[in-house]
């Protein structure tokens, strides 16, 4: 069984910055792709960012200057730094791990996984 727990989430004004951490537990032998999504009210879910284990990483027009995606591959851990944040921004930021791979009895297999999901308010 593979979680992630995300943390850092919480409300601040325009202008203003935020970390989210995400850290992976359970019995994993790597993690090819985590990333963060965010979903506004009424809107769909959407990538803000992803990173892989070999270093690329992909952001969303709309945070792109602002955001920045770091990881830490022996702690199995994805952090999102927020700076210049917007009201626009304001949604529930989802940590998304893909290509898990966890050890089966024959040999392994891949996951994907999604954290819980943690609150980013932004007030005007």
């Amino acid at each position: 069984q593979v979680q992630l727990v995300e943390s850092g989430g919480g409300l601040v004004q325009a202008g203003g910055s935020l970390r989210l951490s995400c850290a992976a537990s359970g019995s994993i032998l790597s993690i090819n792709v985590m990333g963060w999504y965010r979903q506004a009210p009424g809107k769909q879910r959407e990538l803000v960012a992803s990173s892989t284990s070999g270093g690329y990483t992909n952001y969303a027009d709309s945070v792109k200057g602002r955001f920045t995606i770091s990881r830490d591959n022996a702690k199995n851990t994805v952090y999102l730094q927020m700076t210049s944040l917007k009201p626009e921004d304001t949604a529930v930021y989802y940590c998304n791990a893909n290509l898990v791979r966890v050890p089966t009895i024959s040999g392994y297999r891949y996951l994907e996984v999604w954290g819980q999901g943690t609150l980013v308010t932004v007030s005007s």
